[in-house]
């Protein structure tokens, strides 16, 4: 794994790839993706966006299979939109790859189903589109998903009691909870996978600190974190450079189910991609088991069907 790079990705031919987000990360792994010659779809909530990202991939590598899908993970029905109409477009997905976020919005902001924003968006987005688009990947071949992580995860606590964050907001300890809710949910989809016979693999990966709109898009740009975003670059990787432990747990053959992969410098900050170290919170079966509950509830949706059985909605 010694400095792994776009040039060790195998070649994607015959693969069909879904990536949620359509800027930074996100763009990074799709353009990697169809330039490795998968059949590569980019999902985002805002189509000019969506199409300038096509656009740009295509004006990269010229014959690309890419092209966009209008999914805003803060609104379980587009979730359910997207993928119906990826069903009916598709025959299988192989890779998807769970990316988009929000990141510490200075006020607490609900989704359109009344979750609180971060985990709403973070979590409970990603949980129902896998949900959705389970017998997709089960048709795969060699199916990954790819849960993307942060270096805040090993900060956060799963607060049951206050979930939503209804009582006291803190951006930051909202965020944390959010993407340690993706490890939790990485590490039980593997589970669930295996003991099922889903045949896929369910994988995890951060990017360290990298120079993505991320927080800008969030906090804003005159917030402390914007501004340091902003002022001090440096202390940001390129996304380019941080999509790729997203792209080894994606492509990698030696990437494996429950695996986790990080950038190799100090703090996983920066660097090139590595085994990296999963949060002791994260390995708590039991934390995990009910976090899983708990988002078929919130989200009305249960796995393990042929189409996911849409249970009831309970707003936060």
């Amino acid at each position: 794994m010694t400095r792994w790079t776009h040039a060790d990705i195998p070649a994607q031919n015959g693969r069909i790839a879904l990536v949620t987000g359509t800027g930074g990360l996100g763009f990074e792994d799709a353009l990697a993706l169809a330039r490795a010659g998968a059949d590569t779809i980019i999902a985002g909530r805002n189509p000019a966006k969506g199409a300038e990202a096509v656009a740009a991939i295509r004006r990269a590598v010229p014959r690309a299979s890419i092209r966009f899908e209008r999914l805003d993970l803060a609104d379980l029905a587009s979730v359910a939109a997207c993928a119906e109409r990826l069903a009916a477009s598709v025959e299988r997905i192989d890779t998807l790859i769970n990316n988009a976020a929000v990141m510490i919005p200075p006020e607490r902001t609900l989704t359109t189903d009344g979750f609180e924003l971060q985990l709403g968006t973070n979590h409970l987005g990603h949980f129902a589109l896998t949900a959705h688009l389970l017998p997709l990947l089960r048709r795969g071949r060699a199916p990954r998903v790819v849960s993307v992580s942060s270096v805040a995860a090993p900060q956060g606590r799963i607060d049951f009691d206050d979930l939503q964050a209804e009582h006291r907001y803190v951006p930051m300890t909202s965020y944390s909870q959010s993407k340690l809710a993706n490890l939790l949910f990485m590490l039980e989809l593997d589970r669930r996978s295996r003991a099922g016979g889903w045949g896929m693999a369910s994988i995890g990966a951060h990017p360290g600190v990298s120079r993505t709109n991320l927080i800008h898009n969030g906090a804003g740009e005159n917030s402390l974190h914007g501004r340091i975003r902003t002022y001090l670059p440096f202390l940001f990787q390129p996304a380019e450079r941080g999509a790729l432990p997203t792209l080894y747990a994606a492509t990698a053959p030696d990437a494996h189910g429950g695996g986790y992969y990080g950038p190799d410098g100090l703090f996983g900050v920066r660097g090139y991609p590595t085994v990296a170290k999963l949060p002791h919170q994260a390995l708590d079966e039991e934390v995990a088991a009910r976090l899983w509950r708990v988002s078929e509830e919130l989200t009305g949706i249960r796995f393990g069907t042929e189409r996911p059985a849409v249970v009831r909605h309970a707003a936060a």
